[in-house]
């Protein structure tokens, strides 16, 4: 099932990426609604983190494209934010979490230009917002992994944009800090935001997104959520991997959902 909208925040068409000749994704054709919280999910290599740096240009297509809001990337980057995996940052560069906050505010300044106190004033806002104004001044290095994912979000709610793609948000961060950064999610989602987030657990997606794209390679289905998480779909994205969904049919049935698979 792939269900297409009208004037999409995303929209992809017959996206083919491949890695050393192998393709990684084949033939993705896809909408998603504006004013979504969305979760991509799949098997582990199902492509998931390979979608969206594609869609921002890190990775090269071998054949299709994506736009968002109707227009090429190139042309709405100021409205586009990108979150990647906390694991691909170098946390040791010497940058302050206020520093790392204020980087959000660099695309809305230009090249040569330098923050000003209305700016500094929004990146402090931002890591209140998760609960990290009180490690302004804390070199990244310092944080724990949990905080160090927050303050990148207040970096991406720094910028102000109106599509947020996040390879993995969830990932290595404690309980609280999950409750904290799903909160944050739905209210920038009640404030018109679109936020598209690259996720593994089962368990929580039916929860946290109101729109799922379900990705093994292949796009097996792309809708609401209560449309697109059903058994027969899961099965056909997870395939012969599904041992964690070995009773899915009676979970689904309880309205309980498989815990995490842990990447492999």
């Amino acid at each position: 099932m792939i269900i297409h909208v009208e004037n999409p925040a995303l929209e992809i068409h017959n996206l083919t990426v491949s890695y050393h000749r192998k393709p990684v994704l084949w033939d993705i054709d896809l909408t998603v609604p504006q004013g979504t919280l969305a979760g991509i999910i799949g098997p582990n290599g199902a492509g998931k983190s390979t979608l969206i740096k594609s869609v921002m240009g890190l990775l090269p297509a071998d054949s299709g494209y994506a736009q968002m809001f109707g227009e090429p990337l190139d042309r709405v980057r100021r409205r586009v934010s990108y979150v990647p995996q906390r694991e691909s940052v170098d946390w040791d560069f010497p940058a302050s979490a206020l520093d790392v906050a204020l980087m959000g505010r660099y695309a809305r300044l230009g090249l040569f230009r330098r923050p000003r106190a209305a700016d500094r004033e929004m990146a402090m806002d931002c890591l209140k917002k998760v609960g990290m104004d009180g490690f302004a001044a804390r070199q990244i290095s310092q944080l724990s992994g949990g905080q160090q994912q927050r303050v990148f979000l207040a970096r991406a709610l720094a910028q102000d944009a109106d599509l947020y793609l996040m390879d993995e948000p969830f990932a290595g961060i404690d309980a609280a800090t999950e409750a904290a950064v799903i909160q944050l999610l739905t209210e920038m989602k009640q404030a018109g935001k679109t936020v598209i987030v690259v996720h593994h657990d089962l368990q929580s997606a039916a929860d946290y997104f109101d729109w799922i794209v379900l990705l093994n390679m292949r796009l097996v289905a792309s809708g609401p959520t209560d449309q697109i998480f059903t058994q027969e779909l899961l099965e056909r994205a997870y395939g012969g991997r599904l041992n964690v969904l070995s009773q899915v049919g009676e979970l689904l049935q309880k309205q309980q959902f498989p815990a995490r698979e842990r990447k492999g």
